[in-house]
């Protein structure tokens, strides 16, 4: 009885706390037509203090989502073009001398912001991949000598085209592994591109988007999501979800034994549970069931899956398999 007053006490204050998000949602939407789905993930992503990689195809809003979603949030935001030539202190920074001292003196890069939009993060050499890596998982950056940490609340959202290769350079796993999702960026509907199109015809300067959110209040919110009540059963559930792309022959899945080279890491559980956690927020509840689990698992689980060449050869994709252990897996 008491936990179940808890549980009450907490559902209140999560209804309370999480009038933002229709205040975020309502001012995003005079800017950005459809991308409701992608919207939330990002919304997700910032409660539960990861990272998004989003790909898709040139020219379905990925940069001006991220942008107006800082804005929204009252958040600072920088952009930056990954490039071949780039370089670690272009992200970062690096130190500069100054003739009148006679010393060196830090200059920091367009990494110190809240939001970071990576555009076409695997254009960049691992040198420069790797300076981004310690900034998404330490939280700090090191310029000279001296480390500084980042402000908080810090999010990467780095975009990716998967049609065009030419004069890219994958994605090192271990920091494929340090995005929390990977969202795929689809197509409007026929009706949304044509509302895009009629608001894009207008030869107007762009309304300048509002704050609606104070960064006080994510914090708050956070607070929040590490409160809420997920079951033993359920967290049972996760480990099961993600155990199967290591061991599918556990699960009467033996067939997926050739096709999956190597499944999700530990940390694809730790996701899930605080991606789960997050959702859980967004509908206004004070715990997490199975159906939050499966409304982001595809976003957890695609990129930490690796097919085979046989599966390759046979045009499989990583959302075929995580299909297969959903249907073997047992929901409790």
């Amino acid at each position: 009885m008491k936990q179940e007053t808890e549980l009450e006490t907490l559902g209140r204050q999560i209804v309370e706390e999480s009038a933002f998000i229709d205040r975020a949602r309502q001012v995003l939407s005079t800017t950005i037509i459809g991308q409701t789905a992608v919207i939330d993930k990002v919304m997700i992503a910032l409660l539960a203090n990861g990272h998004l990689l989003l790909e898709g195809v040139p020219g379905l809003a990925k940069t001006l989502i991220v942008r107006t979603f800082a804005s929204a949030m009252n958040l600072s935001f920088h952009r930056i073009q990954f490039t071949p030539d780039m370089l670690p202190a272009d992200l970062i920074g690096t130190m500069i001398y100054n003739p009148k001292t006679m010393e060196f003196h830090p200059r920091r890069g367009p990494v110190f912001a809240n939001v970071i939009l990576a555009d076409e993060i695997n254009r960049s050499p691992a040198k420069v991949q790797s300076a981004l890596l310690e900034a998404m998982q330490e939280k700090q950056v090191t310029i000279g000598d001296v480390t500084y940490p980042l402000g908080e609340p810090f999010m990467v959202l780095a975009t990716q085209n998967p049609v065009e290769h030419e004069g890219t350079y994958m994605l090192p796993e271990a920091q494929l592994d340090r995005f929390m999702m990977k969202i795929i960026v689809e197509y409007p509907t026929f009706e949304e591109e044509l509302e895009v199109m009629q608001r894009a015809s207008a030869v107007q300067a762009p309304i300048e988007m509002r704050a609606v959110v104070q960064p006080e209040e994510v914090f708050r919110s956070r607070s929040l999501v590490d409160r809420i009540y997920v079951d033993q059963r359920v967290q049972r559930y996760i480990v099961d979800l993600v155990t199967a792309t290591r061991s599918p022959e556990r699960y009467g899945l033996g067939n997926l034994s050739t096709m999956i080279e190597y499944g999700a890491s530990p940390r694809a559980s730790i996701f899930l549970l605080l991606a789960s956690k997050a959702h859980a927020f967004l509908q206004r509840r004070a715990y997490a069931t199975p159906e939050d689990v499966k409304s982001i698992v595809y976003e957890v689980l695609r990129h930490r899956v690796r097919p085979s060449y046989e599966a390759e050869a046979e045009n499989m994709k990583p959302e075929e398999f995580i299909r297969s252990i959903l249907e073997h897996v047992q929901v409790p």
